[in-house]
């Protein structure tokens, strides 16, 4: 467990944001320079393709975690759009603070690495799923890892995460 100090030097780096329905935080081509936990509301990072289809790589429910790792960890432009689904409530951590973070309190490269540790084993997962599953265990599984998003995400939203049109997707839930 943190010790109060330990615990104020982390909450004295972390910046609050809000964002508005639809408002992006991170678009294709920033750089992206801070991690965010999602207080309330809900992220969902995405790319679109040379056609304009948007694809979902991840949400970010109350209590998670975001960021567009690649450009985080590279300091180069990044393809990740992330945008608030809902009026959205987050703390923002700069690079550069968690870097100093982790020199200030050791316990917290313990903890950022367990969190990257499960996001590599979820995208894993996730690539396994999209590559060998059907489309309806692919929305299986999408509900028992984001429970608390099935009943008031868009079905345009989920179908796009698990790589279906909304049309077959709204055939699919009709026949489950």
């Amino acid at each position: 467990m943190l010790t109060p100090a330990e615990k104020d030097i982390f909450t004295q780096m972390l910046q609050s944001k809000k964002l508005k329905r639809k408002q992006h935080w991170v678009a294709t081509g920033d750089i992206c320079r801070h991690s965010a936990f999602v207080i309330s509301g809900c992220l969902r990072g995405y790319t679109v393709d040379a056609n304009g289809f948007e694809h979902v790589l991840s949400f970010a429910p109350t209590d998670w975690w975001m960021a567009d790792m690649y450009s985080l960890i590279t300091h180069q432009p990044g393809s990740l759009n992330i945008e608030a689904l809902e009026e959205t409530e987050m703390l923002l951590l700069p690079k550069t603070a968690q870097e100093e973070l982790y020199k200030l309190v050791p316990k917290f490269e313990h903890v950022f690495r367990i969190l990257a540790e499960k996001s590599l084993i979820a995208y894993q997962q996730r690539l396994i799923d999209n590559l060998s599953l059907p489309a309806a265990e692919r929305y299986s599984r999408f509900c028992s890892r984001y429970p608390t998003l099935i009943y008031h995400l868009p079905q345009k939203q989920i179908a796009s995460y698990i790589g279906v049109t909304p049309e077959f997707f709204s055939k699919m839930r009709k026949g489950m």
